[in-house]
C-alpha cells in the first residue's frame, strides 16, 4: 500500500520540480533550435531564454511568471493500493497545490469564473484537474502539468470539424491557419510544443491536443506512419513560416508538433489543436508499491513515442 504522507509528498515535490526545472527533453530542443538558428537575434532570444530556464532550477524560481493551470495526470497500477483511495489522492493534492502556492512555486491565479473571488490558493471548483489512466501493476506515477493561460486563454487552444472529403490536407490546413492566428494573438510564447488533436468528439479531440502538446517527449513520433507523416510534414511546414521565438522571426517556431487521434463518426473528423508554450512545464514520478520514489525523466502517459 503507498501511503497518504509518501503520496502528498511526492506530488509536492513533483509540482515543485515541474514548476522549477526544464525538463532534459525541453532543454535538448532547445539546444539543437540555437545550433541551427541563422538569425542573431533570435539566436540571442534563445540562448538567453535557456540560461534563464537553467537559473530558474537553481535558485528554485518559477519557469515563468504564469505558472498556470495546476493539471495532474495519474497512471495507476490496476492492483494498486492507495491509502484513502482516490478521493484521498484529489484531496492530498489540493494540500500539495494549497503548499506549492504558500511557498511560491506556483502564483495565485486560479480565480471564480465570475465574480473574480480568488482563494488564494489555486483550489476550487473543478480545479485542480484530475485526469486518470489505469495499467497493468500496482504503481502509481504522479505528472504535473502547468498549462499557460497565455496558450489557453488567447487563441492557442482551437478546434473545428474538417469534413471527410477534405482529408489529410483540410486538418494540416486548419493546424497552420491555427498556428498562425495564434502566434498574431501574441500569447502563445514561440517556439511551441504543438499538440493536435484527431477525431473522436469535440473534447476528446481538444483533450488529446492537450495531452499531445504536454504529456509527449519532445523529439518522440507516433508509431502509426500517416500520424507520423502529418507530424513532420506540419513541423517543417510551420517551422518554414519563420514566426521565431515570441513572433519576432527565426528558424524555429515549433520545438515539436505531436498528434494523437481517436476513431471517429462518419460524419466528419474533429481536429483540435492546444499549443504548450516554450517553457513546457512538467514533471512525473514513479510511486513503486512498496513506497520507493523515482522522478522520471518524462511522462509515461503514451506507449511506444520514441
Amino acid at each position: 500500500m503507498i501511503k497518504t504522507e509518501v503520496y502528498e509528498q511526492v506530488i509536492f515535490e513533483t509540482i515543485k520540480r515541474g514548476a522549477t526545472e526544464i525538463s532534459k527533453d525541453v532543454k535538448s530542443a532547445f539546444e539543437r533550435a540555437i545550433e541551427k538558428e541563422t538569425k542573431p537575434d533570435a539566436k540571442k532570444g534563445l540562448v538567453a531564454t535557456l540560461k534563464s530556464m537553467e537559473m530558474s532550477k537553481v535558485r528554485e524560481n518559477p519557469l515563468c511568471v504564469d505558472t498556470g493551470w495546476p493539471i495532474f495526470y495519474f497512471i495507476v497500477g490496476n492492483e494498486c493500493e492507495i491509502e484513502g483511495g482516490f478521493k484521498e489522492l484529489e484531496n492530498a493534492t489540493r494540500r500539495a497545490v494549497a503548499k506549492a502556492t504558500d511557498k511560491g512555486y506556483i502564483r495565485a491565479t486560479m480565480k471564480h469564473p465570475l465574480t473574480g473571488y480568488d482563494p488564494g490558493n489555486n483550489v476550487g471548483e473543478n480545479i485542480p484537474d484530475f485526469t486518470y489512466k489505469f495499467v497493468d501493476g500496482k504503481d502509481l506515477e504522479v505528472i504535473y502539468v502547468a498549462k499557460g493561460g497565455g496558450s489557453e486563454c488567447f487563441g492557442g487552444t482551437r478546434h473545428k470539424v474538417i469534413a471527410y472529403a477534405d482529408g489529410v490536407e483540410g486538418i494540416k490546413k486548419f493546424v497552420v491557419d491555427c498556428f498562425v492566428a495564434s502566434t498574431r494573438a501574441g500569447a502563445i510564447c514561440p517556439p511551441s510544443v504543438l499538440g493536435v488533436g484527431i477525431g473522436g468528439t469535440a473534447n476528446v479531440a481538444a483533450n488529446l491536443a492537450k495531452e499531445a502538446a504536454c504529456l509527449r517527449t519532445v523529439g518522440s513520433s507516433h508509431p502509426e506512419k500517416a500520424f507520423n507523416d502529418i507530424e513532420k510534414d506540419l513541423y517543417k511546414a510551420l517551422n518554414e513560416l519563420g514566426i521565431g521565438i515570441m513572433g519576432a522571426g527565426g528558424d524555429t517556431s515549433v520545438l515539436a508538433v505531436n498528434v494523437e487521434y481517436a476513431y471517429t463518426h462518419i460524419a466528419g473528423i474533429c481536429v483540435a489543436t492546444s499549443s504548450n508554450c516554450m517553457v513546457a512545464r512538467r514533471a512525473s514520478t514513479l510511486i513503486k508499491d512498496g513506497g520507493q520514489v523515482i522522478p522520471q525523466d518524462s511522462p509515461n502517459w503514451f506507449n511506444g513515442r520514441k
